[in-house]
């Protein structure tokens, strides 16, 4: 009897914590399988969306290029429809003289719809939303994102992966310098 008045307070504790973990990790967990499905048209869009507005391509010797990349926050697919709640990252970068030039980017929150592309065998991104400049984006945030996605969106995003990528696009040493437009 000792023991039962010992252990099953100690189990329940033991309950009552993992529930919490859960509870709290929120919708934080994303199908892999299915991010990594989605994510290329949604990082293609990305690209296809911010060429033509860097300061760098108004310099034609400079040769410069978007870069993009997207980190999945919310995931849900329903009937062949997936709604993505994404944080982008998207920096344009050129090449001068050997070193790698950064001439702009920008980090912005999206919620993304896409649709299977059978045509594609993928998916094709049907629409997206951003928050509004200035007054509103935290409003707009709360509004598109769980509290847990949100509280993600404080954390940034590295630029490490798009610079390797541009360095290899642009034919340059890992160690290659950045520099400035």
């Amino acid at each position: 009897m000792t023991s039962v008045r010992i252990w099953g307070p100690g189990a329940g504790a033991v309950v009552v914590l993992v529930a919490a973990g859960v509870w709290a990790r929120g919708s934080s967990a994303v199908d892999t399988g299915l991010w990594a499905e989605v994510r290329p048209a949604i990082e293609a869009r990305l690209v296809t969306q911010s060429a033509g507005t860097g300061a760098g391509e108004s310099e034609p010797a400079l040769r410069s290029r978007w870069f993009c990349r997207a980190e999945a926050l919310d995931l849900q697919e329903s009937g062949g429809r997936v709604r993505a709640g994404v944080n982008t990252l998207c920096e344009e970068y050129g090449e001068r003289a050997g070193a790698l030039v950064l001439c702009g980017g920008a980090q912005t929150p999206q919620v993304v719809r896409l649709a299977r592309d059978p045509a594609n065998g993928g998916f094709r991104v049907v629409s997206a939303e951003e928050p509004p400049d200035g007054e509103g984006y935290g409003e707009w945030e709360g509004n598109h994102f769980s509290h847990s996605a949100a509280s993600r969106l404080d954390r940034g995003m590295t630029s490490t992966g798009l610079r390797t990528a541009a360095r290899t696009h642009f034919g340059l040493p890992a160690d290659a310098p950045v520099r400035y437009c």
